[in-house]
This record gives structure tokens, sequence and C-alpha cells, in this order.
């Protein structure tokens, strides 16, 4: 998609998805589930902050469309809502490890090879 055919209606929403992920606290929420579905004990366990804090965190990425749950039995269970969401935050880190690298690096990466 080109960037100057982007739809204007377009732009709020690219905008408001950038303010839910821009929170380090969800994006650890965010890295945490990608592998796969996991319960908000399990996300709080391993990110050290409160099940009130990443119920909290959860509510706003799954009302943005970014995360999805499923009960099953008393527990929740939360996933990334489809492949997009993985692929953008994984482009993010690979331009920052990018940026990270320096203008004198020559790494394939850097080199456009594996972009």
């Amino acid at each position: 998609m080109i960037m100057n055919s982007i739809h204007k209606e377009l732009i709020p929403k690219a905008a408001a998805f950038f303010k839910v992920v821009g929170d380090e606290s969800r994006m650890k929420i965010i890295c945490t589930i990608s592998d796969g579905e996991t319960c908000v004990n399990d996300i709080a366990d391993a990110i050290g902050m409160t099940k009130s804090a990443v119920s909290h965190q959860l509510k706003l990425l799954k009302d943005e469309g970014l995360v999805k749950a499923r009960r099953k039995g008393k527990n929740i269970f939360y996933s990334l809502d489809d492949h997009h969401v993985e692929d953008i935050i994984d482009i993010a880190f690979t331009h920052i490890e990018h940026k990270s690298h320096g203008e004198s690096c020559h790494c394939n990466q850097c080199e456009g090879k594996e972009l």
C-alpha cells in the first residue's frame, strides 16, 4: 500500500493503534502473548505486573482490536487478534535494531539484504 493513496479516515485509526502499542506495559503484554494463548495470571507473572493492571491493559488492547479472548472454564486466555499485529511489532523491532547498528554497519540487515 502506498502511503499517498491511504484514505484520510484511516490516519486517525492508525494513530490510535500506535498510541495503544506505544505503552511499554502493553508492548510487554503483546510480546508475551505473541507465542500463543496466555491467561492473565501467566501474563502478570511474566511481566511483573499485578493481575488487575494486566487486565486493565488487556481491555485497552482488546478495545483497539489487537487482542482477542477465549474463555475456558474460569480462565480467559488472550492471544493476538491476527498475524498483522505480530508483523507490525516484528517490523518495529527490526527497525529499532537496525537503527542501533550505526551508519558504519555493513551487516546483511543494514545493507538491505534481509529486511
